[in-house]
């Protein structure tokens, strides 16, 4: 599985309008640029529609295909939650398939088992969960074993460091991050005055408004100078600044157009010094994380 992976929320329009053509554009230029995991969700509004037919002419062949379900847990909803992921997606079988946030309301081990069920059916090859903090998984893996967890993690959003991103390397569960940019926080794109359009999903997030969203350009801005330090552009050190860690498997980004996939790519293979780590932690220290106004929110950014 390739460190870096496609993250397909920006496919759905979720942060501003995008045609069929783009949307299928952007995901061959990835699978051809060497990204091989390529991750959707039921909820993704029309995301899965727009891979199926992308992944047509071989492509589905070349990559690692992850899907979620999301909302009703009970073995009925999954089990048909599935089979229209697979109509949209137009395969037989995906590669992964998710548990897309945790709902106690319904039994860790029903869920899991039904899980197992679509396994055996060969329906997917592996299972995974996301946005489960370390006692959803251990409740999870009393009933079956979690392949990985798919976390929003980021320079800015930090929370599973302490506990959940250890106890997955401890129980060999693969760590997915989404959302690496913080929704584009991290690219160094935006001034305090930018406006986002209104079927952007941004314009109506907390981070994204007045003396907060000044505050990220703050940060952004230094830690463009940290990047540029280095050669390399603020969304590559956003990028490698997670991939340095063991316990994350791979890194999903996002895209709105081709040529910002290849600008991702450039992430791998970069390392850091104790110095630059430490500049890096003097510029986040004051900066809060978590504002969204729920514990998880969104995925994969652009």
């Amino acid at each position: 599985m390739s460190v870096i992976g496609l993250g397909t929320w920006p496919l759905s329009g979720g942060m501003g309008s995008m045609d069929d053509q783009t949307a299928i554009a952007i995901t061959r230029t990835a699978i051809d640029s060497g990204i091989n995991l390529v991750d959707t969700a039921q909820v993704y509004h029309g995301s899965e529609e727009r891979l199926g037919k992308a992944l047509k002419n071989g492509y589905r062949d070349r990559c690692f295909l992850a899907t979620k379900v999301i909302g009703d847990y009970s073995p009925e909803a999954i089990r048909s939650a599935m089979d229209s992921s697979l109509r949209k997606l137009d395969v037989d079988s995906v590669d992964l398939y998710q548990i897309h946030h945790p709902d106690p309301s319904y039994p860790f081990d029903q869920t899991m088992e039904t899980l197992d069920r679509l396994q055996e059916q060969g329906k997917t090859r592996y299972i995974g969960v996301s946005n489960f903090w370390v006692e959803h998984m251990q409740e999870a893996l009393k009933t079956n074993c979690i392949h990985t967890n798919q976390l929003r993690y980021n320079m800015l959003d930090r929370r599973v460091e302490a506990e959940v991103l250890p106890f997955c390397e401890r129980s060999g569960i693969g760590v997915l991050a989404h959302s690496p940019l913080a929704k584009g926080l991290l690219t160094g794109r935006y001034g305090v005055d930018h406006k986002f359009p209104d079927d952007d999903e941004r314009s109506h997030l907390p981070r994204f408004r007045g003396e907060t969203f000044a505050h990220y350009v703050n940060v952004a801005d230094q830690l463009q100078q940290v990047a540029a330090d280095k050669g390399i552009s603020l969304i590559q050190m956003s990028t490698a600044w997670l991939l340095r860690l063991t316990s994350v498997s791979c890194v999903l980004v996002g895209a709105k157009r081709p040529e910002q996939i290849r600008e991702h790519l450039g992430a791998a293979g970069v390392t850091f010094s104790n110095d630059e780590l430490t500049r890096i932690e003097m510029i986040l220290q004051d900066t809060p994380g978590e504002l969204y106004g729920v514990r998880w929110d969104g995925d994969s950014d652009g």
